[in-house]
């Protein structure tokens, strides 16, 4: 299934647009079938202000972030680091023009860049050109790495639409190197996704997460609706209907 296809349907399955064709079906018959028009608007404004509250959809991606753990690299070696794309920042005015990497994938870039500091493995990064990009995102990621950050990419996969591509063609590089145990980069919400989709692809995954969900206080701003919490329970229901996608996948695969 192609990556517009994939991501139209989703679309209609997460938030907001799910809420607010939830709230226009409740609207149509609420001169027919009043009752149950007054129930869908009811739970449709209901999950809206549940989605759109810091803290709900902060707790919602915690409950992803548990199935992981920060990586601690005394206990844990690898062969590998395997960073994961992020997006990619279109058309940077600040960098002449050209795609650049996300704001997203920047972070997963710094965790990387520490984590071979710190170990000395090999670099791969993996993405490519979802959205028809002039540059993948493994170009972009491997430019930032050794410009900005002076770091060596050894690998990079550019063919890849979507994390089961990643973790399938990454393999196939990284199978001809005599690698299979990697460090996986990613946030700590993709983890859970990602680590089975790497595993299931034959490699022995050992969890490297980054950007955990972290709040610096619970007060009354938790509870207060905003654009931002949002965004973050579409990530989580993105996450889960991922995950469910992938194994249904790989069952049918086998």
């Amino acid at each position: 299934m192609s990556w517009f296809i994939t991501n139209f349907i989703a679309a209609f399955l997460l938030p907001p647009l799910s809420l607010l064709l939830l709230l226009a079906l409740g609207s149509f018959l609420l001169y027919r079938r009043p009752k149950l028009a007054r129930l869908l608007i009811l739970a449709a404004l209901a999950l809206l202000w549940l989605a759109s509250t810091p803290y709900f959809a902060e707790g919602a991606l915690h409950l992803l972030e548990r199935q992981t753990s920060p990586l601690d690299i005394k206990l844990q070696n690898a062969d590998a680091i395997v960073i994961l794309g992020g997006g990619t920042y279109f058309h940077a005015p600040e960098y002449a023009g050209q795609d650049t990497i996300s704001d997203a994938a920047l972070v997963r870039l710094r965790y990387g860049a520490k984590l071979q500091r710190d170990t000395g493995k090999p670099i791969l990064v993996t993405g490519g050109k979802p959205l028809g990009n002039s540059t993948s995102e493994a170009l972009q990621m491997r430019m930032a790495l050794e410009q900005d950050f002076h770091v060596p990419v050894s690998w990079a996969e550019d063919t890849s639409d979507n994390t089961f591509e990643n973790a399938h063609q990454s393999f196939r590089i990284l199978q001809e190197a005599g690698i299979r145990k990697i460090y996986l980069v990613t946030h700590a919400w993709h983890m859970p996704r990602s680590a089975e989709t790497f595993r299931r692809a034959g490699f022995e995954v050992i969890e490297a997460p980054t950007a955990f969900t972290t709040r610096f206080q619970t007060d009354l701003f938790a509870f207060l609706p905003c654009a931002e919490s949002l965004k973050d329970s579409k990530m989580f229901i993105h996450e889960v209907i991922g995950l469910l996608w992938y194994r249904v996948k790989s069952a049918a695969s086998n």
